[in-house]
């Protein structure tokens, strides 16, 4: 697995990130984190890797800029910002489109809390582009304005013990008009902290890229 640094441009704002790469990459999954965390949340990291086992290229990239993230941990009206997260993800889809190590490849989303809401309408804004998406514990209620324009088959994993978040994702499931499931995990609460929870979460994940990446990536040739 090669691992490099990167720098996503979105207008003025540069956003670090972390790329991991194979040549045989089955596809690239972007990650859209969550409320107050950052391309380094362990959490994500761990599904991250997983992914990189079975196959999967990966970029976690930070949504806020050092200054933003700053205020954000004061004001936390930033982590809240759906348009703004967006537009973020969305030009990270299409730096993937663009790098020579990841241009062929389909890209999934991952996106955790309000990242999958950011993740649901980059979605929607990149429908070419995008061929599956992740949502952990995500608040895909903040998407509702765009989440019947979303064309990528969708994933929502809920903790069976974090109720709002269950709810909020069969209310969703409703309302798309792609392929879709929700995955509960059993006893789970909303940060899978509990032991084994991660793992069904990275599992039941690599199973919904594996199954979707590779059609997408058929129909980008």
């Amino acid at each position: 697995m090669d691992l490099r640094s990167v720098v996503v441009r979105d207008g003025e704002a540069e956003l670090p990130g972390d790329l991991a790469t194979t040549p045989e990459a089955a596809g690239v999954v972007l990650f859209a984190h969550g409320s107050g965390s950052s391309r380094h949340s362990p959490r994500n990291r761990e599904v991250a890797d997983a992914l990189n086992k079975a196959g999967f290229a990966t970029l976690l990239i930070d949504l806020l800029t050092e200054d933003e993230d700053r205020l954000d941990q004061v004001t936390r009206e930033l982590r809240f910002d759906i348009g703004l997260l967006t537009r973020r993800l969305t030009a990270a889809i299409d730096w993937l489109g663009e790098d020579s190590q990841t241009a062929g490849l389909a890209v999934g989303l991952f996106g955790a809390s309000t990242g999958a809401a950011a993740a649901l309408r980059a979605a929607a804004e990149r429908p070419r582009r995008v061929g599956a998406v992740v949502s952990r514990g995500g608040r895909v209620d903040l998407a509702e304005d765009r989440i019947a324009d979303v064309d990528a088959p969708v994933l929502m994993i809920a903790g069976s013990a974090d109720e709002p978040i269950v709810r909020i994702s069969f209310e969703a499931a409703a309302s798309l008009h792609v392929f879709n499931d929700v995955h509960l995990v059993p006893d789970a609460t909303h940060l899978f902290e509990e032991p084994g929870a991660l793992e069904q979460v990275a599992g039941a994940a690599m199973a919904w890229f594996r199954d979707h990446l590779g059609a997408r990536a058929g129909e980008q040739g």
